[in-house]
């Protein structure tokens, strides 16, 4: 994946404004951050459900622990 410099980071930023103008940038942030958090915390979930599912599968049908 390219490295995204300053230079590029400035013409996203300008863009932004541009599309969305000045008053609405911090609505558009913090909607970014909610969903951003909310795809963090939906990946943790879909993790610990793995974890949990292969737990359960190295157990044997009594629960305890196949050796």
């Amino acid at each position: 994946m390219p490295h995204v410099g300053p230079t590029e980071l400035i013409i996203i930023l300008v863009i932004v404004i541009i599309v969305f103008g000045v008053g609405r940038l911090p609505e558009v942030g913090g909607a970014l951050g909610k969903a951003i958090r909310e795809f963090r915390q939906a990946s943790e979930g879909l993790d610990e459900e793995k974890k949990s599912e292969e737990e359960k599968s190295l157990q044997g049908p009594e629960g305890k622990e196949e050796a």
